[in-house]
């Protein structure tokens, strides 16, 4: 283990561990490493750890990683354990610590008896068997469960298989994108497939949505395991099957026919089956090309649908131009089965650089009604133009909204989100504003789907484009090339007017970013920094300095197979914190209490680390007060007569604080017992809670500027580029309102 691994487990800055090291003499040696990269034996540091009084300051999940561990690669622990964490959360908090209390010679029997308890809940599964030597590794995963819940024990232990099994390129759908996938199933799908079903997360989507019976395949025997357990968490009502293999070369589910398939299948698979599958009668549209193993998926998934039944998958956008597939692109349109394109921004899901695509697929029914047109929806646009014409903002905190499905989506400067078979546990990306995009699809197909032939089109956002059209020699189906606005579509009277009005924003935030940086007396503390006595969170909660809710696990919110809540009040979000915009979530964003509402003070921190440029803490405001607590957020509610909020929202947002108290590599997870803050006299953490106030004025002013600067460029960019707009009269520039000049340019 590194020095920083080190700092985490005993709760203690990485410069603390360096002082040991020169200290004590009795400190670990490193066992590995380099010199200036030691690597330290991890049962001999925490020997000397506990010879010291220092206690494990470490998440349950880090707890959990650390016992995995310990016992190496060969134990095969992790995929032992998938059972017991089914069984375990069945159980009480009370039942799961007395438990973990018992000795080791009546744990191990206790817990292969509890495991066993469900042996057909995971495929392939034999009878569980533990050794002594795992006993700490049972007890950590029910403490595990216990403390952080039984998705993030599934997530860890899947995290742990898939490292000894060198996987990689595995990836978890965010949860945002798979809710929007399972939303665009009509009502009443009972019967869902995923033959790609990676962690599972697709297929719990969908059982929130209400499906009864859920069937999954997956090449990795440890995803199949985690998706099985995952559904028992997460649909327990539902009649799951859940199968591990290679779906196309050896379909475990050849005569199943479903309501609907969700898939995000694997991109740009060499090996996939060409050759051998070549006479395959799944290939109803065409032979997919070697080097395009998606299309042989979109068949796949087809071939598993009734007739009239739908497929949802999410595709890379090279899919939708490459000429190897043009054959199969326009098969699939001329037989009427691609029914809408949804093209989402870059870093929405991993691959982050690249913008996905959701393709939406219908089976044709024999007899069945001729389809015209097919729908793209373009959401990765930086500029849209609304229903009146003219070009509208995709920041929601400088334009309204003003499209068929609600708020426009927006991008904020990081997001981290892991995809379809992740070894780390997220729901979705973490600073993407999902609610915003899944109601404006929602709006447009729901519009589609009821009246296609008489579709309004919203241009620059959404179009129906008949099918003729699409059949040229191309077939490029880019919902970019689809939907782009053209000057037929502009008001130049109205653009006019909007240039106007974001000209007017634009000079009232200048104004007020001047005022947020004017320098305000700031002094050096002195010849050296100042230093202080510090005290965790944990110990603030525990003397009673404030209260904390922690962000609950993804997967663990809501009613069992049901669909999200409806909620009257507006929900804070982890993206709210960043951008600094009032509460905009809805029902799908919904903290694991439903009940919990913001007050003014609370202090909010992100769960979930989301780049340098993120905000990690805000402090709430009237504006929040009231607003129902979202997902990926803790909650921490200072005493105002000991704490004051914007001192510790201050201090808690530190970059090296949030380094020391997360966890995670692709995604960072921040635990919040583990930050740390400074023990100074109310007076004076007043003092310092007004100036992070003024520095967080400042952050947002920024923001706020850069979106109109950049609102306001774009709409120039589009006025004059499409001939409706004219440039503004300067010196010794010639009169071109008129008939335009005879000579050559």
């Amino acid at each position: 283990m590194t020095a920083a691994e080190i700092s985490r487990i005993a709760g203690v800055t990485r410069a603390t561990v360096s002082n040991w090291r020169r200290r004590h003499d009795d400190f670990p040696a490193p066992s590995a490493g380099t010199e200036t990269s030691p690597l330290y034996d991890l049962p001999a540091v925490q020997a000397w750890l506990r010879a010291r009084g220092h206690a494990s300051a470490a998440s349950p999940a880090e707890e959990l990683r650390t016992e995995l561990r310990l016992l190496g690669p060969g134990s095969r622990v992790a995929a032992r354990l998938f059972p017991l964490v089914a069984a375990a959360s069945r159980r009480t908090p009370e039942e799961l610590a007395e438990l973990a209390a018992l000795p080791d010679d009546q744990l191990i029997p206790r817990a292969e008896k509890t495991a066993g308890e469900l042996p057909a809940a995971v495929p392939e599964a034999e009878p569980v068997r533990y050794g002594t030597d795992d006993a700490d590794a049972v007890r950590a995963l029910l403490g595990c469960v216990r403390e952080a819940g039984a998705q993030t024990a599934v997530d860890v232990l899947a995290e742990r298989e898939l490292d000894e099994g060198a996987a990689s390129g595995v990836y978890q759908t965010p949860e945002g994108l798979a809710l929007l996938m399972a939303r665009l199933l009509p009502a009443g799908t009972s019967r869902v497939l995923d033959p790609a079903c990676g962690s599972g997360t697709l297929l719990a989507a969908a059982a929130r949505q209400g499906a009864q019976e859920l069937f999954g395949q997956d090449s990795l025997p440890v995803q199949g395991r985690r998706t099985a357990v995952r559904l028992l968490l997460a649909a327990p009502e539902a009649e799951t099957t859940i199968r591990v293999g290679d779906s196309l070369r050896a379909d475990a589910f050849p005569d199943l026919t479903v309501d609907a398939v969700l898939c995000n299948p694997p991109f740009a698979d060499r090996d996939w089956g060409h050759d051998e599958l070549a006479y395959d009668p799944r290939w109803a549209y065409g032979v997919p090309p070697r080097f395009e193993s998606e299309l042989a998926w979109v068949q796949h998934a087809l071939a598993h649908v009734e007739p009239g039944g739908h497929a949802i998958m999410l595709l890379p956008p090279a899919l939708a131009f490459r000429s190897s597939g043009r054959r199969i692109r326009a098969e699939l349109i001329r037989s009427g089965a691609l029914r809408a394109v949804v093209s989402l921004p870059a870093r929405a899901a991993y691959p982050l650089h690249v913008g996905l695509q959701i393709w939406v697929f219908q089976r044709p029914e024999p007899g069945g009604a001729d389809r015209a047109t097919v729908l793209f929806v373009d959401g990765e646009g930086e500029q849209r133009v609304g229903a009146t014409g003219t070009p509208s903002p995709t920041d929601t905190t400088t334009a309204g909204a003003g499209t068929r499905g609600g708020s426009r989506p927006r991008r904020s400067g990081s997001s981290t989100s892991v995809a379809s078979s992740a070894p780390t546990s997220s729901a979705s990306t973490a600073s993407f504003d999902w609610a915003g995009l899944t109601d404006r699809v929602l709006g447009q197909w729901a519009a589609f789907t009821a009246a296609p032939d008489t579709y309004a089109d919203e241009p620059g956002v959404a179009r129906a484009v008949p099918l003729v059209d699409l059949l040229d020699d191309v077939v490029d189906v880019t919902p970019a090339r689809q939907v782009r606005a053209t000057a037929a579509d502009i008001d130049p009277a109205a653009l006019a007017r909007r240039v106007h009005e974001l000209h007017e924003q634009l000079a009232e935030q200048v104004a007020a970013l001047s005022a947020a940086s004017a320098s305000g007396g700031w002094q050096p503390s002195g010849s050296s920094a100042r230093e202080w006595r510090t005290a965790t969170v944990s110990d603030l909660a525990r003397g009673g300095a404030l209260t904390v809710l922690r962000a609950a696990t993804p997967g663990t919110r809501g009613s069992k197979g049901g669909a999200a809540p409806t909620v009257d009040l507006p929900v804070l979000t982890a993206q709210d914190i960043s951008a600094g915009n009032p509460p905009s979530g809805g029902g799908v964003d919904l903290h694991a209490d439903a009940a919990q509402q913001v007050a003014a003070g609370d202090v909010l921190v992100r769960a979930v680390a989301g780049g340098d440029a993120v905000a990690m803490t805000r402090v709430a405001d009237d504006r929040d007060a009231g607003a129902l607590l979202g997902q990926h957020i803790h909650l921490l509610r200072p005493d105002p007569a000991r704490l004051d909020p914007w001192f510790l929202a201050g201090f808690l947002g530190a970059e090296d604080n949030i380094a020391s108290a997360s966890t995670g590599t692709t995604l960072v997870h921040v635990a919040p017992g583990r930050l740390r803050v400074p023990l100074l006299p109310l007076e004076e953490q007043r003092r310092y809670g007004e100036a992070f106030r003024r520095v967080y004025e400042l952050r947002a002013a920024v923001r706020r500027t850069a979106g109109l600067a950049a609102d306001t460029a774009a709409t120039l960019t589009t006025g004059l580029t499409a001939g409706v707009l004219l440039p503004p009269d300067t010196p010794g520039t010639p009169d071109t309102s008129g008939a335009p000049d005879s000579r050559s340019v």
